[in-house]
């Protein structure tokens, strides 16, 4: 990692008198909490947080309407994330070189209209999962990927901060998107709830996604490049893929937890709405996870962090596979959403401490392919699980072990360079 602390001593282009006297990051008024507030609520309707809270709400309504198996459902669940995985790199690679408006607005406008097309739907699974590969080809367009590469140019010393608020407005969705989901489906049925959700991904992003902008003196195309690791030396570091093997780990845990949460509660005598409620505890407890994280984060030092927060996780899987009754439930599922949103700061605070932002989005891209590919298989397996047993206990139980792995890898991560520490451009 020595190597990439070449030339990282050096700031970047003096900011001018006007900049300099301005607001700084410290400042409320400083533009960039602006820039994560806008962002934040974009991620609020995004594949990250509408589609990810969503489904397991929509998931028996489908498979009652259509006779489809949970296996088959959880499938186009799958479908997407294997899409996320194989367009995340290509993703990053171009938010590393333009403006993030002309990826999110376009990658925002075909996510909402497509997952308002789910209304739709036809007994054929085909037209099922044809609509989940296109809102997993543009789905980290309008996700987390997309706006850490701005934030990292507004923020060094509250950084961690910055990604919290972020990252907020998935947890804000997992707290308000499953009892509203449960709601409309109630009031209107499930196909004018796909509809509706759909338009709200449209009047919520792109107002907001045409606010997000980067730091312009600390842009790639600015006088001056962002310095760093290059794409190279990111994939050639032991640190890379320890953060790709814990991060493969815990999103096989989560995701599968989450997107059966609610089908495993009612299954165990909990009525739907009760069960939305788990989910929505789930939701504030990422939300209180990421803003507790952001803060540690800027604080201590990150593995140390995030080893906990996996920890807690594991603690909350292994609850939720005899969990029968509402508070146990809850108890569990908060437990879960605590690790998560702490796993969803910790990693690209991570990525911008060892390898710099010179190939930040395209780096940050190859550790959601492999948290993708790791999401498709958690859902299917859980849905497998259940279709041949009847129960999800058992597997639950190996998944909470699979995620303490995943803590214990993040105590082998070694010190960021001092340059890293305060995550120079």
């Amino acid at each position: 990692m020595g190597t990439f602390a070449t030339g990282m001593g050096d700031m970047g282009p003096a900011l001018q008198p006007a900049e300099a006297s301005a607001p700084n990051e410290h400042s409320i008024r400083y533009p960039g909490w602006r820039i994560a507030l806008a962002s934040s609520a974009c991620v609020l309707v995004s594949f990250a947080s509408l589609l990810v809270y969503t489904f397991a709400i929509f998931l028996k309504p489908l498979s009652a309407e259509f006779g489809w198996s949970r296996e088959a459902v959880s499938a186009a669940f799958g479908i997407a994330a294997l899409a996320v995985a194989a367009c995340s790199p290509p993703l990053g690679w171009l938010l590393d070189r333009y403006p993030a408006r002309r990826i999110i607005l376009p990658c925002l406008t075909i996510f909402g209209c497509a997952f308002a097309s789910l209304s739709l739907l036809t007994p054929h699974l085909w037209q099922f999962y044809a609509t989940f590969l296109i809102l997993g080809i543009v789905g980290n367009g309008t996700a987390h990927l997309a706006y850490s590469r701005v934030l990292t140019t507004w923020f060094r010393e509250r950084r961690g901060v910055a990604f919290s608020i972020l990252l907020g407005g998935g947890a804000v969705g997992a707290i308000v998107l499953p009892p509203v989901t449960e709601a409309l489906i109630h009031a209107v049925g499930w196909r004018a709830s796909f509809a509706i959700l759909g338009a709200a991904v449209l009047v919520i992003g792109l107002p907001c996604g045409s606010r997000v902008r980067a730091r312009s003196h600390a842009t790639h195309f600015a006088a001056k490049p962002a310095s760093g690791a290059t794409v190279g030396e990111g994939l050639g570091s032991r640190i890379f893929w320890i953060i790709v093997a814990e991060l493969f780990l815990i999103s096989i845990s989560q995701n599968g937890a989450i997107t059966h949460l609610s089908a495993l509660l009612t299954d165990r005598g909990i009525s739907a709405g009760k069960a939305a409620l788990a989910v929505s505890a789930m939701g504030a407890a990422i939300l209180a996870g990421r803003l507790s994280t952001g803060w540690l984060l800027d604080r201590f030092f990150a593995p140390r962090v995030g080893a906990c927060l996996f920890a807690l996780s594991a603690l909350g899987t292994f609850l939720l596979a005899s969990a029968h009754t509402l508070p146990a439930g809850i108890e569990a599922a908060a437990l879960i959403g605590f690790g998560m949103g702490g796993e969803g700061d910790v990693t690209p605070y991570l990525l911008s401490r060892y390898f710099g932002l010179k190939s930040f989005s395209t780096l940050y891209g190859f550790t959601w392919t492999a948290y993708a590919i790791a999401g498709a298989v958690g859902p299917v397996i859980m849905g497998r699980a259940f279709d041949a047993t009847g129960s999800y206990r058992a597997l639950l139980v190996q998944l909470a072990a699979v995620t303490l792995v995943a803590a214990a890898l993040l105590l082998l991560l070694p010190r960021y360079k001092t340059t890293f520490a305060i995550g120079e451009e």
